[in-house]
Formats: C-alpha cells, sequence, structure tokens
C-alpha cells in the first residue's frame, strides 16, 4: 500500500508575511504614545522609588538584546538617541537596564480558545561559551552544566503557554513540572482536553493525575514498560493498548506526531532567533535569560500574527 501524503495546512505566503512583518518590530515605537499613562499604571500605589520607564519599553528593548545580542552599553546609545530626538523624554544607563530586563517577569498571554491539546517537552541551552577546542584541550572540568528549559504548548496555534528552567540536575522532573503546568493552566481558566509528550512522560503519577483530571493522553510507552505495573490502572491500560497496536497504528490513533510541531518547533525557532548559548553568569541571570529568550519569541511571533490580521481586514 503507497504511503499516504501528509496535507500542509499552512498558508505560506501569509507565514512569509508573518515573518517579514516581525521585523517591524524593532521599529515600533508605540510605547511612547502610552508612556506616561503607564508609568501612571504602574506607580499606582508603589511605596519607595517610583518607575521612570514603562515595562513596554524594557520588553522592547528585551527583544532588541536577545535578537542582536547587542551589549548593554549599545542598548544605552539607542535610548539616548531616541531621546535625543524627543521620542522619550529620558533614557536609562546600561546598568538600570539590566536590572530592570532581569528583574522582569514574562507573562505570557494565553489564547482566547478555553479548550486545549497541549504538549510539554524539555530542552538544553548551553551555558559554557568557551568552545569544544577548550574541552579538548584543558578537560571535562571546564565544562559547565546545560540550562534546561521546558515548555507546554497549544499544538493547534503552536503557541507557547507556559515555560520553566532550571539548571541541569536541579529542580524538578519534567513530568512534575508538566503536572505543574497543567495546573497552572486550570488555574488560568483553561480546559486541557489532551496531553502530548514523549517517553519521558511515561510515569504512573503523571498518568493518575490526567486520569483524576479526566484529560486524554498519547504519552509514548516506554520500550521496558510492563503490564503487571502497579501504581496507576490509568498506565497499565495504556501500556496493554500500546503493546496491541504496535507503535505506528498507536502513533496514528493517538496523533502522537502532533506534538512534534508544537514543542520542538518552538525549540527550533528560539535558537535559530537567539542561539543556543546563553551569555549570563549567574543561576539567576541564565534562568531569566532562558526564560525571557522564549517570551520574547512569543511576543514576536504574536505581533507579526496581529499586523498580519490587521492588513488582511483593511
Amino acid at each position: 500500500m503507497a504511503k499516504r501524503k501528509s496535507k500542509e495546512k499552512r498558508n505560506w505566503s501569509e507565514y512569509n508575511e508573518e515573518l517579514v512583518v516581525r521585523g517591524e518590530f524593532y521599529l515600533d515605537l508605540g510605547f511612547v504614545n502610552n508612556w506616561n499613562d503607564e508609568l501612571f499604571e504602574m506607580n499606582r500605589g508603589k511605596k519607595g522609588g517610583q518607575y521612570r520607564f514603562p515595562d513596554s519599553f524594557i520588553s522592547w528593548r528585551s527583544c532588541l538584546e536577545a535578537m542582536d545580542r547587542l551589549s548593554w552599553s549599545l542598548d544605552e546609545g539607542i535610548a539616548r538617541s531616541l531621546a535625543k530626538m524627543g521620542f522619550i523624554p529620558e533614557y536609562n544607563d546600561y546598568t538600570t537596564i539590566w536590572h530592570r530586563v532581569h528583574d522582569m517577569v514574562p507573562e505570557i498571554t494565553l489564547p482566547t480558545e478555553k479548550d486545549l491539546e497541549v504538549a510539554t517537552d524539555g530542552s538544553g541551552l548551553k551555558t559554557n561559551n568557551a568552545g569544544e577546542y577548550r574541552v579538548f584541550k584543558y578537560g571535562e572540568k571546564t565544562k559547565k552544566k546545560h540550562l534546561v528549559v521546558v515548555i507546554t504548548a497549544d499544538i493547534k496555534q503552536k503557541k507557547l503557554l507556559k515555560v520553566e528552567a532550571q539548571i541541569e540536575g536541579e529542580g524538578e522532573s519534567e513530568p512534575k513540572i508538566a503536572e505543574k503546568h497543567l495546573e497552572e493552566l486550570k488555574k488560568d481558566g483553561v480546559t486541557v482536553k489532551k496531553f502530548y509528550g514523549d517517553g519521558a512522560f511515561d510515569t504512573n503519577a503523571l498518568f493518575e493525575y490526567l486520569e483524576e483530571s479526566k484529560i486524554e493522553s498519547a504519552i509514548k510507552i516506554r520500550k521496558n514498560a510492563s503490564t503487571c505495573c502497579r501504581g496507576s490502572k490509568r498506565r497499565r491500560e495504556e501500556i496493554r493498548e500500546y503493546l496491541r497496536l504496535g507503535y505506528n497504528k498507536w502513533s496514528n490513533k493517538k496523533r502522537y506526531g502532533m506534538r512534534w510541531v508544537a514543542t520542538e518547533g518552538i525549540f527550533s525557532a528560539v535558537k535559530r532567533k537567539f542561539g543556543e548559548k546563553t551569555v549570563s553568569r549567574s543561576k539567576n541571570g541564565l534562568i531569566a535569560e532562558a526564560i525571557q529568550r522564549f517570551w520574547n519569541y512569543d511576543l514576536l511571533r504574536a505581533y507579526g500574527m496581529k499586523k498580519v490580521r490587521e492588513m488582511q481586514q483593511n
């Protein structure tokens, strides 16, 4: 039987326009129009020192720095030029920029659709910029641990929903983080209909959580899984179905391949745009830098999609 070809659903003309329009973000000075109003809201009821620069301005500069890997001194020069041209009332120095960016807690905008199918996965970012030669020359002791980033995304819209970062070997496991993300989405008013994950998520605890939450699953079963496993009736049933159908039929029935475009697609896009190496030195700085890269990508993507929709309506 001839292999059935998958149908390409993406509108490439529209997608290419989104990529082009994203470039406008770096010259979009929309934050200027709402400068005073945004500062007023940020400082409402605030005790102590008052904010002098709105979050939208800081977010714009965070994306600018991440995309072009600018130094904070060059970033200060850009702000100084904007102040000289009269676009903004004043500029902040590179030390203030650094502190505001690293203290910023990105908030990911959730989709308006409330019934979602989501996937969770993890990937690594490099924390050592010395290169392979230095490791070869001086040994593995110079090699730093990777930074592990775990994301949860909507498979339909390929939209980032949650992101968490930690140093390799520290923090919670990927299944625990997935459970945490699902709980946070529930609190946000999002109903998750189905969860996708690779073999790393094949745990009794996660299957039990999905059973209690009435969430359908498409989790790849590990090769050494036994139908006699204890601790989760749901997992035993999933194992039996997986063994009965075999991987190919099971994958088609569960639409397991859908998880790839949601998570691996985002990982690939972020690493292409912002690089795979982090530059921060402190642990907190590394974690903040990793999270902000994914938030920056989501912000740029949303900006491009919004602009294309506005163009189509006009």
